[in-house]
């Protein structure tokens, strides 16, 4: 086996122990793709495998993660229907991997056109790049999301430079066919993501989980995969007939 042949069985092999933790863990949308991604790398591995021994294994463990898969994904999809879905994640006080594309990438799918934030602090400067970052992952991503809507507090201290980067987001967010709109409230306290293809994603701490990087010149200031976090909990559920507009 080929060092290239030896990295992809690694690979498939990190993805299936982490699909099983997830679902040991029911956290299991996270389950399923990882189910999904290991299978499909050991498939890569079982063409180019040439003992037949190792592909006799090779076989049997697909067929074993493929059936689990399988149910867990119809245990999902009868969850959605009936509105019953509830997922929790909970990250760890200075762990790190959880990124925004990590965290919303596996709900980010063809039918999600409209995304609605409710975040009280999208106000100082780090809090604006958090959003924004949000944004590009939402832009990036394979979904046709054309309308963004945010409802924040007011910086009582600075609105003024509060708005101008919210419209320089927007402005960018144009220039990619998407329409970004902002309201303000006083009373805001809840932290609650929708998505209109049914996904809820509600995080204790909104978007900004992520410590402080130690300069600007340290591992994880642009990667926020790399970047320790503060202690939350992700609460996810799925309300088939509630989208937001």
């Amino acid at each position: 086996m080929s060092d290239k042949e030896a990295g992809i069985e690694a690979s498939a092999v990190s993805l299936l122990k982490r699909a099983v933790e997830m679902d040991t863990k029911h956290q299991f949308s996270q389950a399923l793709v990882c189910y999904q991604e290991g299978i499909q790398l050991l498939m890569d591995v079982l063409k180019v495998t040439k003992l037949e021994a190792k592909r006799q294994r090779f076989r049997q463990r697909i067929t074993e993660y493929m059936d689990r898969a399988e149910k867990l994904k119809a245990h999902i999809d009868e969850e959605k229907e009936t509105g019953k879905y509830h997922e929790q994640v909970h990250i760890e006080n200075n762990s790190v991997g959880h990124g925004y594309e990590r965290l919303f990438g596996r709900f980010l799918d063809s039918s999600l056109t409209a995304v609605e934030v409710e975040d009280p602090y999208i106000m100082s400067n780090h809090q604006l790049s958090n959003f924004l970052r949000f944004c590009e992952l939402l832009v990036k991503s394979r979904s046709p999301v054309c309308n963004i809507k945010l409802l924040t507090k007011p910086n009582n201290e600075n609105q003024s430079a509060q708005q101008r980067h919210l419209d320089e987001i927007g402005s960018s967010l144009r220039q990619h066919n998407v329409c970004l709109e902002v309201e303000f409230s006083r009373t805001l306290h809840d932290r609650e993501i929708r998505l209109n293809n049914g996904w809820i994603i509600k995080i204790g701490r909104g978007l900004d989980y992520f410590k402080a990087a130690s300069s600007t010149f340290a591992v994880g200031y642009c990667d926020y995969d790399l970047r320790p976090c503060h202690e939350t909990t992700v609460d996810i559920f799925h309300r088939k007939h509630t989208k937001p507009g």
